[in-house]
């Protein structure tokens, strides 16, 4: 085949890359050393580039020649890198751990900037042209989350609308839907585009001490759709893991006989719909599509009946044969829920 001489421009990819650092494994595929990709389209021709995402994960790990720098499925000990990666262990009234800033999952448009994004409080900005890593954005500088999504949405204007955890922020544990703009007014244009940063609507978490874990969420022309499953990330356990020797993911946990429950926010009025919806309980990461039709909102998920997906992606379970693997984990499902919604009521 031929690639039409009118795609032109760059695709930008990434994702988990160098799972081996010295003589250190890491346990997981999520956890590998994020490696950007770039595809260049020109005149018929495709270019590739790839580079390693230079954060400061990275080069502690580099520097040390070995994992020292804990991520999704491997906590690393000692960790040398204390001056930059705050102790995983605090009073959890007033703080939470500090994350990672290896941004292996996604790439997000900021206005005319890109940045590779994973799920917790960092981004770290790139140069589309050559891949080069630029300085690190944290998001709670701007908003007071601890972990965001990194598959954020794009209104019309351009606009970034994501969605973050705040947990425990004055004694109170919420979901915080906030916009980034993707320009900012003239006589500011030095100054980033975060400075701007809007929270548009909180919900609040049905527990204190066991938010939702959420990869994605919707969106339709008026509302913002939110997941609330019970698939529950452990904020004690999550506090006290560094000191106990165990890994983040032992802190997320399912709740079989919990419910899941639906969220709306009116685009609008910035307000959530008074009505409450749930279902049974579910596992999900992604949104297929959503829309709305008829006074209804109609939305799409890919869903689990429990947690044991991440299993099939721990690298011991990935070497074995594919069959088997898979037998680890409960079948996706497309799900389908029509929530009846009447905008102009």
């Amino acid at each position: 085949g031929h690639l039409p001489t009118w795609l032109q421009g760059i695709l930008l990819r990434n994702g988990p890359g160098m799972h081996t650092i010295g003589d250190s494994k890491y346990n997981h595929w999520f956890d590998g050393l994020a490696l950007l990709h770039s595809f260049t389209f020109k005149n018929g021709e495709v270019y590739y580039r790839s580079k390693y995402l230079r954060s400061d994960t990275y080069n502690c790990n580099i520097e040390a020649n070995r994992i020292v720098v804990s991520e999704f499925g491997t906590m690393a000990y000692p960790d040398p890198c204390k001056n930059i990666f705050a102790k995983a262990f605090s009073y959890l009234s007033h703080t939470i751990p500090e994350f990672t800033d290896n941004c292996l999952i996604n790439i997000m448009k900021a206005g005319d900037d890109f940045y590779a994004t994973g799920e917790t409080n960092f981004i770290r900005k790139i140069n589309p042209q050559t891949l080069e890593t630029l300085e690190k954005v944290d998001y709670n500088k701007y908003v007071a989350v601890n972990v965001a999504t990194s598959h954020p949405h794009y209104d019309s204007a351009g606009n970034i609308l994501n969605m973050g955890t705040s947990i425990v922020e004055k004694g109170r544990t919420k979901y915080l839907l906030f916009k980034i703009p993707s320009c900012v007014p003239e006589q500011e244009k030095k100054k980033s585009c975060f400075k701007h940063l809007e929270v548009v609507c909180s919900i609040p978490s049905r527990s204190l001490l066991h938010p939702s874990y959420y990869h994605s969420f919707g969106i339709t022309e008026n509302y913002i759709i939110f997941v609330e499953q019970p698939f529950r990330l452990d904020i004690v356990k999550m506090a006290t893991a560094y000191i106990r020797g165990v890994t983040w993911a032992s802190c997320l946990a399912f709740n079989k006989d919990d419910k899941t429950w639906f969220h709306f926010i009116d685009r609008k009025t910035k307000k959530e719909v008074s009505t409450k919806f749930y279902t049974d309980a579910m596992v999900f990461f992604h949104h297929i599509n959503a829309y709305e039709e008829d006074g209804h909102v109609i939305f799409d998920i890919i869903a689990y009946t429990d947690n044991s997906l991440y299993d099939m992606f721990y690298l011991k379970n990935l070497n074995k044969d594919f069959e088997e693997n898979t037998k680890l984990t409960s079948i996706p499902t497309c799900k389908r829920f029509v929530v009846p919604l009447q905008y102009d009521k």
